[in-house]
């Protein structure tokens, strides 16, 4: 597939031209990765960000210890890494594949060349910026005020938004994730989330086999995911 419909399907080239597209197509790059792969790690050296087009990319810190905290799930249509152009000009996060997909790589410089003849570049950044920093407040908050069944909850209903099925008022999805990789992104256990799993399930609210969840209760799962301590 051509690049400039793959970049135009992104918020971040959202009210670009044609021409303006094209300009950036020129600079691109495309990335293939393997599931488990990383494409770049914390404290790397910011030299571009990337478009995601296909696949499913964790971004995430492991402390000195050893423990993981999932910072954020990359979907296609996605743009991560902007904070190349920021900060000690290193990436803050590592990002790893969960499963085998493409990314386009947008070069710093390059980037910075079409934002010095263009400001509409420079104001799309900002624009998706923003999203990330009220993406990453929200999470704040959700860990600080929200139990676990409600920050559960909030990723289940945000889960069936993004990807299922419905049928007679019962929905279908499929997390995405492991267990473990959901426990580090909500901030708790492996355990917590399965005994959380557990006693929804118990309370009618889903059904669970493996990764496929069924949502018998979704008003009551919503009510959940807008509680608070």
């Amino acid at each position: 597939m051509e690049l400039i419909p793959l970049l135009k399907n992104s918020l971040l080239f959202s009210g670009l031209n044609d021409a303006d597209l094209a300009s950036l197509a020129a600079i691109t790059v495309r990335r293939s990765f393997a599931k488990g792969e990383t494409l770049f790690s914390e404290g790397d050296e910011a030299t571009g960000f990337y478009l995601l087009v296909e696949g499913h990319l964790k971004l995430c810190r492991v402390s000195p210890d050893g423990r993981e905290k999932v910072l954020h799930f990359v979907r296609p249509g996605e743009t991560f890494a902007e904070a190349a152009f920021f900060g000690d000009g290193r990436y803050p996060a590592e990002s790893r594949a969960l499963e085998a997909g493409e990314a386009l790589f947008l070069p710093r410089q390059g980037f910075m060349n079409l934002m010095e003849k263009n400001p509409q570049f420079a104001l799309n950044l900002v624009v998706s910026l923003s999203l990330s920093l009220r993406r990453f407040a929200r999470q704040i908050e959700e860990l600080t005020f929200a139990d676990v069944a409600s920050r559960l909850a909030s990723f289940l209903v945000k889960r069936a938004a993004e990807k299922s099925t419905s049928y007679n008022g019962i929905t279908y999805l499929e997390l995405g994730i492991k267990k473990g990789e959901l426990a580090a992104q909500l901030g708790t256990a492996n355990e917590t989330v399965s005994r959380t799993f557990r006693k929804l399930k118990e309370e009618g609210v889903i059904e669970l086999e493996g990764r496929k969840v069924t949502i018998l209760q979704m008003d009551r799962l919503q009510q959940l995911a807008n509680r608070q301590q």
